[in-house]
This record gives structure tokens, sequence and C-alpha cells, in this order.
């Protein structure tokens, strides 16, 4: 099959008005929820060491930075925005693979678009591309890819920020070819970093990476023209099993942006639902952390495979941690920024329920469902079966959800008339004669 070719001939002939408007608006959701993740995740240490340390190597300051004050140059803009978006794990989701597709993509089309006069419809569209084409890939090596320890949101999202990019800098057929196949070679993130800075890293670069690719790709710069499909290419050297067909069926037919789900807790997506019903159950039984003997949780074998942390120090950690999440609901009844904090994560009544969970995989357990049982001090058992958590596709979080969330992370670094701006250029955005209205409404004065 020839992948790279039949992928790249649609990116660059394909027209916004092909595209349904429920998908143009599930596209404005995404664009919203990030802006708002990059924006309160913008003075998180992680970037504030980025910034720090990267700031000297900066080119030119051309480039806006979300939810910040300094410029940039555009490459390096990509980078932040990247982490930003991402450290605080509030980033969008995609179930099917475990994705978050927006981080990446968005970041570098952001970055472009504070230096450039962009349209709000070219914006709009390189997203929806942007977001097709990294989900697709990502769909075609799940779960093989995801298994061997490959985080996708690096792997498969440096080709989101190259093919958006691409579509942006109106490649034509061969460059764009060749954007996709320098998106391979630059291809990386390791499961491994969860629950480190570096996690977040990896946005961070497969934006500034997808960024580079369309840059030298525009200048002629070549690569192979079997990036995805070739013997050893994408798919080949970095998954054991896939599936190609599934990046270029139905192209422009079926997309892939109604199946993205939005997160309504801070932290990996699989311990959700212990979240959600341990705080039904703290609400429902006034419970507090002197009540609780001991907790048991029975989850999807995936929760275990990717959250089973239990010794933990830092906020970063709790967020890859199911017997953290099902304390923090337990005791405070909330699943916030708060509670994944250092000190959240160190408090003595969260630590000592913490201590008290166990949690068994169980493969009758769908992965956004949990069942949950409860001993308390005075022997009285309570239980709770989550079928499918808040947020997922069975329950999505509805326009105003969304909203409330963004700003409950900006209104912590802008003031809340300048937040309630951009959330309502973020539903136009496809209305803009210049995206730079939004970024520089988005960034600190």
């Amino acid at each position: 099959m020839d992948v790279t070719r039949e992928l790249a001939k649609y990116l660059v002939s394909s027209s916004l008005k092909e595209v349904p408007e429920g998908v143009r608006h599930e596209a404005r959701r995404a664009i919203l929820n990030y802006v708002g993740c990059a924006i309160g995740g913008s003075r998180q240490e992680a970037v504030e060491i980025a910034a720090r340390v990267l700031g000297p190597y900066s080119g030119p300051g051309t480039s806006s930075v979300l939810g910040r004050g300094e410029r940039v140059d555009p490459l390096q803009a990509s980078f932040l925005n990247g982490i930003s978006s991402h450290i605080l794990e509030y980033c969008d989701t995609t179930p099917k693979n475990y994705n978050h597709p927006s981080s990446p993509m968005a970041s570098a089309l952001c970055a472009y678009a504070s230096t450039t006069v962009v349209a709000g419809p070219a914006f709009l569209h390189a997203f929806i591309l942007g977001f097709e084409a990294q989900t697709r890939i990502a769909n075609a090596t799940y779960p093989a890819h995801y298994n061997a320890g490959w985080h996708t949101t690096g792997t498969a999202g440096v080709f989101g920020a190259a093919v958006g990019m691409g579509r942006l800098l109106k490649l034509d057929l061969q460059q764009m070819i060749w954007t996709i196949g320098l998106a391979a070679t630059q291809s990386a993130g390791l499961r491994e970093m969860f629950g480190s800075m570096a996690k977040a890293f990896h946005p961070g670069r497969s934006a500034q990476s997808g960024y580079l690719a369309a840059l030298l790709a525009q200048g002629g710069f070549t690569s192979g023209v079997y990036g995805l499909e070739g013997p050893r290419g994408f798919a080949a050297v970095l998954s054991t099993a896939y599936d190609l067909d599934k990046v270029t069926r139905n192209l422009g037919v079926e997309f892939e942006l109604p199946y993205n789900t939005y997160k309504p807790f801070p932290s990996g997506i699989v311990i959700h639902p212990t979240i959600d019903g341990c705080i039904q159950l703290q609400k429902e039984f006034q419970l507090t952390a002197a009540v609780i003997a001991s907790v048991r949780l029975r989850v999807a074998p995936l929760v275990l495979d990717l959250c089973n942390k239990k010794r933990i120090t830092s906020g970063l950690e709790g967020k890859f941690s199911v017997y953290h999440a099902a304390a923090i609901g337990l005791v405070r009844g909330k699943g916030g920024i708060a509670e994944f904090t250092d000190e959240a994560v160190n408090h003595p009544d969260i630590r000592r329920v913490r201590e008290l969970v166990e949690a068994v995989g169980d493969p009758t357990i769908a992965e956004d469902a949990v069942a949950i049982e409860v001993v308390l001090t005075d022997g009285r058992r309570i239980a709770k079966r989550v079928e499918h958590a808040i947020g997922n596709l069975a329950r999505p979080m509805t326009d105003t959800e969304l909203e409330e969330k963004f700003r409950d992370q900006a209104g912590r670094v802008l003031p809340m008339s300048q937040v309630n701006e951009v959330i309502g250029m973020c539903w136009k955005i496809d209305k803009l004669e210049d995206v730079r209205r939004l970024i520089s409404a988005a960034c600190v004065a």
C-alpha cells in the first residue's frame, strides 16, 4: 500500500467545506480545551525550568507562548506550549489509542499563528487534518505499539504537528510526503517517563519536531517516501503488529474527532472511574479518613499497567496512582488540580488511606469502569460500581463544563475578564480574520 502518498494527497487536497459541522464543532471544543490546558499549565515548574534553561538559546523572539509574557523563536514556543498543555494531565484523550492528540499539534500551530497572519478557517482546517492524521496513525499501531512501551502522544503526535503545519505552509504533495517522512524519523517517547516532567516533554518535543519537519520539507529537504509503510518505516520498526489500512480507510468521509474525550480530572484517564466512584461514595456517606478501614478496587488490567504507583512522594506521580485516585476521592470528595500536588500526595490523611487501598486487575471490568468496596471502621461495607466514568464517550463533558474547566485553570493565570474573552474567541475561531487575536488574548500582556 502507498499509505504515505495517499494520506499526503488527502491532506493537500482537502477542503474545509467537506468537513461536517459536527466535526468542526468538536474541533472547536478540542481547541478550547487545549488553550485552557496550555494557559493553566504555563506556570508549572517544568515549564519554568524549560523556559529558563532554553531561553538563552532562542532565536529572535517572534513567537508568543500561551499563558506567558516572553517571546521566543517559534520552535521553542512550540516546545513550551507542548509542555504547558500536558503537564497538568488535563489534555484531551482518544480512548481508541490513549493518545493526547491536541497538545503536540495545536502547540505548533499556535506558535506559528502567533508570528504570521493565519485566518481562522485555515487554522481550524489544519487542526482537523492534523488530528485526523495523528489519530489514524495511532489507531493503526495500537495496542502493540503502546504495549511495547511507546508513548503515543510523542510518537504519533509528531505526525499531527507536522501535517498541520504542512497545511498552514501550503505544502505541495511532494513536500507533504517529505514532511511525513521527516516526522516519522523523529518519532519518540517512552512510557517509562510517566509520573515525571519528561512525560510532558513528549508533546513539547513532538510539536517542535513536527514544526521543523514541515519547514525543512518546504525548503526542499527530502526524506524517504514510505515513512509510514516502508519495511524500515514507522509502523514496522515501532510496532510488532499494525493495520495501516486504518490510516487511509474512508479518509474525508469518516472522522476521528467525534471520538475525542476531555478529562474532568487532571490525571491518567484510566484512573478516572476510581476518582469518580470514590467521590460519589464520599458524598453519599460523608466519609472521612478516620472511618476507612480498607478499600478494594477491581479495575481493568490496563489500569495496573499504567497506574500502579503506590509509594509516591510527588504530585506528578500521583497522577498515575490508582491508589492515590481512590484516596483523594474518599478523603476529599474532589479530584481537581489541588488533589495532585506534592502537598496532597504527602498529606497524612491521604497517605494513610492510600496505604489501605488494594487494586486487583479484572478482565471483566471495562477500561472506563471500576468496582469499589470500602470497609469502614464500624464494620459496615459500602460499594459503588461505575460503568462509565464522567468525561468518557458515554458520559461526555458538555460545552458548559468545558468552559468551567477552562476558567478553573486559566483563571489561576489570567484575569477572568481576559479568560472569558479567550473562551469566546475559541468558540468562534473559524470566524477570526487573524488568529493572532486569540493567541495575544491568551498571553500575559
